[in-house]
């Protein structure tokens, strides 16, 4: 019985490996699989290796080539198909510089179309489409009316320098006014050379020499028929603006409302203040004399 037990106690520790040995078992089994998978990968790489070898051995460019009846290696032909490419590149970018640089800009084709000059040297070469017939027309009228007015205030001046009136700051003040409005006149002028129209000058009317009143006196006389002319003036300008309105002029009607209006309105506003002082001062005598030499004085 104990010979039996001990050999089944030997073959039970014969049959279960010591802890060292299974350590080293398991140690050795990941060295055979690791080398099974490099194996296996070597194997995959040299497999792709071949058929790639295969792939360009099938489609390898021959060693020379015809072109045009010659025969040439392979890599000349190679060379001229590829400055062949290089030269229609450049061609094409050169014909698209050109079509760009070439091609007119619209806009001055419609303006040669829109606006052509005129071969006719009797007609002008600056005049543009907005500035119409009718807008020369009434700066035409205006300068007129400028003389006009002009011309009566250089009347007044002679009248109130005559001897035998002589108040000096009233013929000084009624010069300094006709010049004036001339300097308008002509500035009317250069407007309508500068846009391209005709300067027509027009008749002027006499004004009367003498503005001697019964009642009212030389100098109220006078300056009330000033302030009727400035507000005169004042309303045809304003026709003139509407004219260039109508017209759709922008520039006109800038020139007219800088140039013309704002001034305008101003002399209307001082002429009815000399109104007013010569109607409180009263309008003969000594009044009218320190009236004159205030308006001498005057810078």
């Amino acid at each position: 019985g104990n010979s039996t037990l001990s050999a089944i106690n030997a073959r039970q520790h014969a049959s279960k490996p010591l802890p060292n040995a299974h350590a080293a078992s398991l140690t050795l089994l990941s060295r055979s699989m690791s080398t099974a998978t490099l194996m296996a990968s070597s194997l995959a790489a040299a497999g792709a290796s071949a058929a790639a070898s295969r792939t360009r051995a099938s489609v390898a460019i021959p060693s020379r080539r015809s072109v045009a009846g010659v025969s040439l290696p392979a890599a000349k032909i190679n060379k001229i198909s590829a400055s062949r490419l290089v030269v229609t590149r450049a061609a094409a970018d050169t014909e698209k510089a050109t079509t760009s640089v070439a091609k007119p800009f619209e806009g001055i084709m419609e303006a040669k179309t829109s606006f052509p000059v005129s071969d006719n040297r009797s007609e002008s070469f600056a005049r543009t489409s907005h500035f119409s017939k009718s807008c020369e027309q009434a700066i035409n009228e205006q300068i007129n009316i400028e003389y006009n007015i002009s011309y009566i205030y250089h009347a007044m001046y002679a009248y109130f320098a005559r001897d035998n009136v002589y108040l000096p700051g009233l013929a000084k003040h009624f010069q300094h006014e006709s010049g004036e409005e001339r300097e308008h006149a002509e500035l009317l002028m250069n407007y309508q050379i500068m846009r391209g129209g005709r300067v027509e000058l027009q008749a002027i009317m006499p004004p009367q020499v003498d503005f001697d009143h019964p009642e009212k006196g030389d100098a109220l006389y006078a300056f009330e028929l000033s302030l009727s002319l400035e507000k005169l003036n004042n309303d045809r300008l304003l026709i003139l603006h509407g004219v260039a309105d109508e017209a759709n002029d922008a520039n006109m009607m800038d020139f007219i409302e800088g140039a013309l209006l704002m001034d305008q309105v101003k002399s209307v506003q001082k002429v009815a203040e000399y109104v007013s002082a010569l109607r409180r001062m009263g309008s003969k005598g000594d009044a009218v004399w320190h009236f004159d030499q205030m308006m001498l004085n005057k810078d």
